[in-house]
């Protein structure tokens, strides 16, 4: 089965270091490896638009997922990603009561927890979470940057990367039934900052290349599963695969495009609980 790493081990800053290089590792890989013989390989491109259709640029740090069969083999699997409730990152930030602020900086990141990035000093002076935790490491250590570097010490866990425990676990319960349902294994792949990603040593057959999990992009939810095939004749080169959101009206893109979202907007957040 896919394998997720999950940033809720006991020493949270040495485990969102690890989350950290495993992604700047995911997004270092821009060529396949050469595949075995008798294998083939399919490289994604993820370009969406958003604020501008004519203007498309690449999906980066998005994981997808190959599931093997047709979309009709798999039809009862894929509507039960698409019916799954979308909670919005907002929205389960929002319900903790959590500051605009670090709403904000986890949207202007595209984050889903506090390990995507680093804390800068300027961070820690616009959020009022950072400030309390820093302040009170500043106690513990003597030092205010070596309490702003270690500061998930002092952030609750539901703040700190509750959301992506969320996300971790429906992703693992689909994948099991993705597996089960398939009798394959279901492989994983994370885009790099272009978009691009590739699926290696395939066997020829039909597959379903999926998010499972909705992708926000602005402001709404966004859902891939789209239908490829690998034949035989395709093992000795890689398969070219360009999948987009319905906003994209790049020149460039029209002619390649092989796959296009299904989106839905996202729910509007319920009223915070007294």
């Amino acid at each position: 089965m896919a394998k997720i790493i999950s940033p809720g081990i006991p020493l949270h800053t040495i485990a969102g270091a690890l989350l950290i290089g495993l992604s700047v590792f995911a997004l270092g890989q821009t060529s396949a490896p050469a595949p075995r013989e008798g294998t083939g390989v399919i490289r994604l491109r993820v370009r969406v638009a958003l604020d501008t259709p004519t203007k498309a640029k690449g999906l980066s740090r998005k994981r997808f997922f190959l599931i093997k069969g047709t979309k009709e083999t798999n039809k009862s699997l894929i509507e039960s990603f698409t019916q799954r409730a979308v909670l919005s990152r907002d929205c389960y930030y929002r319900g903790l009561g959590a500051s605009e602020a670090l709403i904000a900086w986890l949207k202007q990141g595209d984050c889903e927890s506090v390990y995507c990035r680093d804390v800068e000093a300027k961070d820690v002076d616009a959020v009022p979470e950072f400030q309390k935790a820093v302040a009170a490491g500043e106690k513990e250590y003597g030092n205010r940057d070596l309490a702003r570097k270690w500061l998930s010490f002092n952030l609750p866990e539901n703040i700190l990367s509750g959301f992506y425990k969320r996300q971790t676990s429906d992703l693992k319960r689909f994948l099991e039934q993705a597996e089960s349902a398939s009798k394959a294994p279901v492989l994983s792949v994370m885009t790099d900052r272009n978009g691009t990603a590739f699926f290696t040593d395939l066997a020829p057959g039909p597959y379903i290349i999926s998010n499972i999990l909705p992708t926000e992009i602005g402001g709404r939810a966004t859902f891939w599963n789209c239908e490829i095939t690998v034949k035989p004749g395709d093992l000795a080169t890689e398969k070219n695969f360009l999948i987009t959101n319905p906003g994209n009206k790049d020149t460039r893109d029209q002619k390649n495009i092989r796959c296009q979202a299904v989106e839905q907007p996202l729910p509007a957040c319920p009223a915070p609980t007294k």
